[in-house]
């Protein structure tokens, strides 16, 4: 059985931003939060690509993922990740081949096929959609073939990106990316923390599936995880209302910036939305240090994961540093 200890740990941010706090703010807090992570211990520091959502501030992603690189010195930074159809993979050869310039052996590029905001957003990003956008496997197959190094009589190149082994996982929280990621031979990270209905069916069809790459010989699993963690169950419950209610503004297409706990959330939600939140959340772990424990390791005992990558959104951002403190503290044990 796979001990928690032997699972690395990694951090997925969003840029959330609090409410009655500023956008500049919340970018202080990702760097400094990435600067804490760091010193702790972690191994990646992944941003999420979202547009248009009221209290996510992580658009501009590879920009951001720059800032981050730039003021830390050996954490990996990367994306969790970027929605592909929203760009040309041309373009996102170029800006992570300038980033893994810059900051060698520190670059991840995770992948996603959502457009990571709604409809209209979509189409003022992707402008003309005429029903015959290429397949998100093309897009991949593609951005691959501008990392790859150039051949001859190759006319169009990443410039800089071709030659550059910039580490590719897919991303996803059905089944179709899992199928890819095993086709492809990539490493593949499911969406645990705000998806899990597929979660298993996900990772086994990638295990079974798999196929052998010139990148990887064998299959490597990533499970997102909302994490709480406090010195005591009740704040940790306490720090959870905010997780909540970010997860009701969500069913009910209600997007709000990040809000301060509550005593209760009682006449904040009916008994169907909690439901829904509960059962969208039914893989988080709130707790003390020992809750904590126990839930990490129940869920590697689970899905036999090499890694976790953890979101904590606490409002408060000392008790979000607080919590990535004690999730690494209770993993060494």
């Amino acid at each position: 059985m796979k001990k928690l200890s032997d699972v690395q740990l990694s951090v997925l941010d969003l840029a959330p931003v609090a409410q009655d706090k500023t956008i500049s703010d919340s970018f202080k807090n990702t760097l400094n939060l990435a600067q804490h992570v760091e010193r702790l211990g972690y191994h990646r520091f992944w941003l999420a690509e979202h547009h248009n959502l009221e209290g996510i501030a992580s658009a501009a992603t590879s920009v951001l993922i720059g800032y981050v690189a730039g003021g830390t010195s050996k954490i990996r930074v990367g994306s969790g990740g970027i929605m592909l159809p929203n760009h040309a993979p041309l373009v996102i050869a170029e800006q992570f081949g300038t980033l893994a310039t810059l900051y060698p052996d520190r670059i991840d590029l995770g992948l996603g096929r959502a457009p990571g905001t709604d409809g209209l957003t979509m189409r003022a990003l992707r402008r003309e959609m005429t029903g015959r956008e290429a397949e998100f496997s093309d897009l991949v197959k593609e951005l691959q073939y501008y990392f790859a190094p150039v051949h001859d009589g190759q006319k169009v190149r990443a410039i800089p990106g071709a030659g550059i082994p910039v580490p590719l996982w897919l991303l996803g929280s059905s089944l179709y990316s899992a199928q890819l990621a095993a086709e492809l031979g990539l490493p593949y990270a499911f969406a645990g923390h705000f998806a899990p209905e597929l979660m298993m069916q996900a990772i086994d069809i990638y295990r079974v599936g798999f196929r052998p790459s010139n990148v990887l010989d064998k299959p490597k699993v990533m499970v997102g995880v909302q994490v709480l963690a406090a010195d005591t169950d009740e704040k940790a419950h306490l720090l959870g209302t905010t997780v909540y209610q970010r997860f009701l503004g969500i069913i009910r297409n209600q997007r709000v910036s990040l809000q301060p706990p509550v005593k209760s959330m009682d006449g904040l939600w009916g008994p169907a939305e909690k439901d829904l939140v509960l059962s969208r959340l039914r893989t988080s772990v709130i707790g003390n240090p020992q809750k904590v424990r126990e839930g990490l390791q129940k869920l590697i005992n689970k899905t036999e994961a090499d890694e976790l990558i953890i979101v904590s959104d606490a409002y408060d951002h000392e008790d979000r540093l607080r919590s990535f403190e004690i999730i690494k503290e209770v993993t060494r044990e």
